[in-house]
């Protein structure tokens, strides 16, 4: 939730959405029940539409083009309906 909200709140700044979806895409990384749980929560908590906006508002800059692929790519990994619909969540935001 707080890099989530360090980016609503620095949006313009490539630096902190860049460092914030790294943050994001390392906390959802992997599939034992810890890891989906904080894959659901990241997604509660808006982390695909934020990196989604991130890319949009920083579509020059390598370094967030490639946070925030790996952020929503961590969030979305897996078959299972919670990744279907982190994947669709995302597809929806931009």
């Amino acid at each position: 939730e707080a890099a989530v909200r360090a980016m609503g709140g620095h949006g313009a700044h490539a630096g902190v959405q860049g460092q914030a979806c790294r943050a994001i895409a390392n906390i959802c990384a992997g599939t034992d029940t810890a890891g989906l749980q904080r894959k659901q929560r990241a997604a509660d908590a808006g982390a695909l539409e934020t990196a989604v906006r991130a890319m949009g508002g920083h579509a020059t800059h390598t370094g967030v083009q490639e946070a925030a692929c790996r952020a929503i790519m961590n969030i979305c990994n897996g078959t299972d309906a919670a990744g279907r619909q982190g994947a669709q969540r995302a597809a929806d935001a931009g």
